[in-house]
């Protein structure tokens, strides 16, 4: 310390030469003095004093200040600690089987986790080994040791010992356990004093570590027997890819004869067509042509088939898409080489041709139409021309386009500008329309200034980190950020409002389905950067699905959920959390009341992969037993070229209507 507790220097009293100052009296040597006072030790001081000390010595104003930001970051971390707690408390609802009350803490968690182990918990937190019956022990036993794999492990784990002389060691497995909640699983550590030190090395630990995870693996192998018997239905459509050319014809009708006949063999319920503007209205503005679909759909009668129609307002065509590929209609092509501001647009200027902008839904600009009529008189055509197969029941749900890939999103990832996952993309809003209705929008909030793109937001390429937008406390979450970002989420669904409001109208009776994206990676970053460049205002501080959900529910839709297959653990890079997003989108949606499906993604169709996907489909801890209302099977290739895509929509239908497995799950 600098100074004792009289507030004089050190060096003043242990030094008698020193001047001192007038005022101060210093003891007579020829006097008989008083005992020294016992010196006091100084403390600091703590809580309240120290903050009153901490302010009475700092400058007016610069303390403010301080104490300011310090809330507002605490108040970050806070907000972040929460996301995070959330999502681990919905995971292990949804894939550890955990029966958490809706307000779970990390007691209860712990507790969870605990009696997962094989701990008793009582209620007052009193935790303490208990000894499985004897019945459990040899069950485990016999599990254990069918495979050579599982011998191996229980020998160097060290598990054949502890089955002996420590029995309270051993894991426990429910047979309810889920495919999914095995990674919720947590292996009883041994008692140190059965396990000699040579076994403390770091090399025998990894070796342990991988055997307790092949042993879990092996004893899961055979746990998952009849685990989808006798639950919810749900119906299986296959999408049929390729079928129509871009003159409307229909390509091999012998072809899809018998791909027809393999799916009706499976017991699908139905197939899914696509329909192109690309196509139907392809060289004349209101000239539709539908003879192709036609002669489509009588063959599909002829199986007594149902049938779900995509009518696609997008461009197909990439890396996936093979030799077939589909443009926007050729007219529209052409009034975009006279005005490219019809398309969207990045900060560099490059137009997308993917799908009409936006800001073009109220814009004469389509030969003295908007965007909304275009795709209104096609609707409205499509009814008109196949009013019978409405009238039979065989066509029963209408899917709307709405972007590019027929999702409801921007296209804020494309691949011919050089995009790769798993870049954030970027914002696609800088056509002339996009940008008149963002300086409206600057204007009547009273701050003209913001009528721009954010300028530190990267390129497609880009990770949040590395971006002054995106990054932790990046400008994502300033004034002028929340500003944009709801602006440009409420573009979007306003384009979803406008074009449902008309699909209600040309499509009374039918159901109508929305596609809804998948965008999971950086979704465990604090700004969810894709997501945001996609159009959902979805940070950790922000629910961005819950007012789109609105909209939809608004129009009576059925929500169709692109669904990935994929574990978290899969994705080493990006921050990536397929789990969680699939589970925030679900929820939100059936607590709205939404009617939800899901469609595999295209590359999605291996077997682990269909398996998650089956658990969202119908998660068996639901006390609402929500499901999915149907689900649509995207092959990879034609069923009659590929024996992989025969089995493996054999294995999702048996899952979906929820019969016996046995035959099909791995031995």
């Amino acid at each position: 310390m600098n100074s004792n507790a009289g507030g004089f220097s050190d060096d003043l009293i242990n030094n008698p030469q020193t001047d001192h100052p007038p005022d101060v009296l210093l003891p007579h040597p020829h006097l008989p003095q008083p005992p020294p006072p016992q010196q006091q030790q100084q403390r600091r001081p703590r809580g309240f004093a120290a903050t009153a000390a901490a302010a009475a010595t700092a400058v007016p104003g610069k303390g403010k200040r301080e104490r300011e930001k310090e809330k507002e970051r605490t108040k970050l971390r806070e907000r972040h600690r929460r996301a995070i707690t959330s999502r681990m408390l919905a995971g292990l609802r949804q894939y550890g089987n955990f029966p958490l009350p809706a307000r779970a803490d990390m007691n209860d968690v712990l507790a969870a986790l605990a009696r997962e182990a094989g701990w008793t918990v009582e209620a007052d937190g009193t935790t303490y080994r208990q000894s499985p019956p004897p019945s459990q022990l040899a069950t485990f036993s016999a599990r254990s040791m069918d495979s050579p794999a599982s011998a191996a492990s229980l020998k160097s784990y060290g598990v054949k010992t502890t089955l002996d002389s420590q029995p309270s060691a051993v894991m426990r497995m429910d047979e309810s356990l889920s495919p999914a909640s095995l990674d919720s699983v947590v292996i009883a550590e041994k008692d140190p004093k059965s396990v000699k030190y040579g076994n403390a090395s770091p090399i025998n630990s990894v070796i342990e570590c991988l055997d307790a995870e092949q042993l879990i693996h092996d004893v899961s192998s055979v746990d998952h027997q009849n685990v989808f018997t006798d639950t919810e239905f749900v119906p299986v459509y296959v999408k049929l890819d390729g079928t129509i050319n871009n003159y409307c014809q229909l390509v091999d009708q012998e072809v899809v004869r018998q791909e027809l006949n393999h799916i009706k063999s499976l017991n699908a319920d139905g197939v899914v067509v696509d329909c192109w503007w690309g196509i139907v209205e392809g060289w004349n503005p209101q000239r539709y042509v539908w003879s192709g679909y036609r002669e489509l759909f009588h063959i599909i009668r002829e199986f007594k088939l149902k049938l779900q129609v995509v009518l696609a307002f997008h461009e197909y065509g990439g890396n996936d898409s093979g030799d077939f590929s589909v443009s926007l209609p050729q007219w529209v092509l052409e009034i975009g080489k006279e005005n490219e501001d019809i398309f969207f647009a990045d900060r560099e200027g490059r137009r997308n041709t993917e799908c009409l902008s936006w800001g073009i839904d109220k814009e004469r600009v389509l030969k003295g139409r908007t965007a909304i009529e275009v795709y209104f008189d096609l609707m409205r055509s499509f009814r008109t021309e196949f009013d019978d197969f409405f009238c039979e029941g065989l066509i029963t749900a209408v899917e709307i386009g709405l972007g590019p890939n027929g999702e409801l999103k921007y296209p804020s990832f494309p691949e011919r500008m050089g995009w790769r996952y798993p870049g954030v993309g970027e914002f696609q809003c800088y056509d002339k329309y996009l940008q008149q209705n963002l300086r409206k929008a600057a204007k009547m909030r009273g701050h003209s200034f913001w009528a721009r793109g954010p300028d530190n937001a990267g390129q497609y390429n880009s990770r949040p980190h590395e971006t002054g937008f995106f990054c932790e406390r990046g400008d994502y979450d300033s004034y002028y950020g929340r500003f944009f970002l709801h602006w440009y989420a409420q573009t979007l669904m306003d384009h979803a409002d406008s074009v449902l409001s008309l699909a209600n109208l040309a499509f009374e009776e039918a159901n109508i389905i929305v596609k809804v994206p998948a965008v999971y990676w950086w979704h465990k970053t604090a700004s969810h950067a894709a997501e945001l460049t996609a159009g959902y205002y979805n940070p950790t501080n922000q629910d961005g699905y819950s007012p789109v959900f609105e909209v939809l529910k608004r129009h009576s839709v059925t929500l169709k959920f692109v669904c990935l297959g994929l574990h978290s653990q899969e994705i080493d890079e990006s921050s990536a959390d397929p789990e969680g997003l699939n589970w925030q989108v679900l929820n939100s949606a059936w607590d709205r009341g939404l009617a939800v499906a899901g469609e595999n993604a295209p590359s999605c169709y291996d077997r682990d992969g269909f398996m998650r996907i089956v658990e969202m489909a119908k998660p068996r801890n639901d006390p609402d037993r929500h499901h999915f209302s149907f689900f649509v099977y995207h092959q990879p290739s034609s069923l009659v070229q590929s024996t992989m895509g025969f089995s493996e929509l054999d294995f999702v239908i048996k899952c979906m209507r929820g019969g016996i497995l046995e035959d099909l799950l791995p031995c």
